[in-house]
């Protein structure tokens, strides 16, 4: 490719400023690829004129790898953060990011120019096996092993992921006993990786603040908000940041929710009428009260069976009538219709879609809809996915509360449980939502309206 010189560029650049041709029609007229054209532009407008005057320059260590966290802090490209700080080009960075994440920051180095040292290696001797040399040095690994499994038992006592970072604070409390190159062994990162932390370690944390409020936030809701729901929580706390950031910030912390579990299914076979599927997946609402889902989830614990029987509101994700039961009777279901019928107002007469469990087939129930003029729907048979917004919240539950906690009997889960249903209700902020709880909406838009 031909080289440009300053005024061909800045003459270039003010031609495509004019607005009178686009990159495609003077990056053709002058010979130069399109991407090109743009990085010139972009200079430009960073750096005016200035951007290119600069001639040979031999970048630190520490200024490539503060580019490469400013571009992961911010959430910038590569070729934006490359015009940012007035680059060469984006490839150089590219590179340097590549070296990074393949080679550590060792590679950041810039390599010496001409011909390499002749001077040859010294060998160190081996000490012979069953010596007392050899017994020392093996005694003084297993010292050096204990004492970084110590540690490292410490960190896994918290319940949470162990780091290269936090292999690297031990590593560091541990180099005045031991050789830091036998201890990055142990550990099993690259000395690079090491040297890597230690240097952050030196730095003051412009994040220390805000991990204190996420570390706050994610202990409040017993480890159930992930990155998304903990952004929305510190933009309503008045403190904006990306979700990429607080990801990383979560990463490095060790915090991570858990996944979700199967549940009950409720299917026995046809023992009663079964309903057309009128919901078909259409599980947006515009009014409370409008349409509505259910379904029958069970729990094992301590020996015993209990069983939820929820509806939930599909304009907002409420759960507005709920049931617990010891065995899964119809009681289990008609008591939760008799919550849900009290919430009706006059002239309301939803869809209520369940799948094709018993409860749903009998009579009974049948009836009771048919009385306040609700609309019965069914799932097709063994579809899922006809029911997923109620199959999402069980999930829910049960990663957030079941798996989550430890339970000293039944009841205690009971209680539990009622607790969870209040809290998912009015605290637990939902994305879709606009970062409010089911009621909070509902009250917002009542309030809107």
């Amino acid at each position: 490719m031909a080289k440009f010189s300053r005024e061909e560029k800045i003459e270039a650049v003010k031609r495509y400023l004019s607005g009178n041709d686009g990159y495609k029609t003077v990056a053709k007229a002058i010979g130069v690829a399109k991407n090109k054209l743009i990085y010139w532009v972009k200079l430009y407008q960073y750096h005016g004129e200035e951007a290119f005057d600069k001639g040979y320059a031999n970048y630190s260590v520490q200024y490539k790898l503060d580019v490469i966290n400013y571009m992961n802090e911010n959430g910038t490209s590569i070729f934006e953060t490359a015009a940012i700080f007035n680059l060469p080009s984006d490839s150089t960075l590219y590179q340097w990011q590549y070296l990074f994440e393949t080679q550590g920051l060792d590679a950041l180095n810039s390599k010496k120019k001409g011909r390499p040292s002749m001077k040859k290696e010294t060998k160190k001797s081996i000490p012979v096996e069953g010596s007392n040399e050899a017994l020392l040095a093996e005694n003084e690994r297993l010292r050096m092993e204990n004492a970084y499994l110590k540690k490292l038992q410490g960190l896994n006592s918290r319940k949470r992921k162990i780091t290269e970072q936090d292999k690297a604070q031990i590593i560091h409390e541990l180099r005045h006993d031991f050789k830091v190159i036998n201890l990055v062994k142990i550990a099993g990162i690259a000395r690079s990786t090491y040297y890597y932390w230690t240097k952050q370690m030196e730095r003051p944390d412009k994040y220390e603040e805000v991990k204190n409020i996420i570390q706050k936030i994610f202990d409040e809701h017993q480890g159930r908000y992930g990155y998304r729901r903990i952004t929305l929580e510190l933009r309503t706390r008045g403190i904006v940041l990306n979700h990429k950031t607080v990801r990383r910030l979560m990463n490095q912390m060790g915090l991570k929710c858990l996944v979700r579990m199967k549940k009950y299914r409720s299917y026995r076979g046809q023992v009663g009428r079964i309903a057309p599927n009128i919901l078909e997946r259409d599980f947006q609402a515009s009014n409370p009260n409008e349409k509505w889902v259910t379904d029958v989830t069970e729990f094992h614990l301590h020996g015993e069976k209990l069983y939820l029987s929820p509806i939930l509101d599909l304009y907002n994700g409420e759960i507005i009538a709920f049931n617990v039961e010891k065995r899964p009777v119809y009681t289990l279901v008609s008591k939760m219709l008799d919550q849900a019928f009290d919430r009706l107002k006059n002239g309301e007469t939803p869809i209520l879609h369940s799948d094709q469990g018993w409860h749903y087939q009998m009579k009974q129930y049948q009836h009771a809809l048919k009385e306040r003029g609700i609309v019965q729907s069914m799932s097709r048979k063994g579809n899922c996915l006809d029911n997923a917004v109620i199959e999402n919240f069980f999930g829910l539950l049960k990663s957030e509360l079941l798996y989550l906690k430890e339970f000293e009997s039944m009841e205690h889960f009971k209680q539990e449980l009622e607790n969870y249903i209040y809290y998912y209700n009015h605290k637990r902020i939902k994305v879709k939502l606009k970062g409010m709880s089911p009621v909070q909406y509902r009250t917002h838009a009542q309030v809107a309206a």
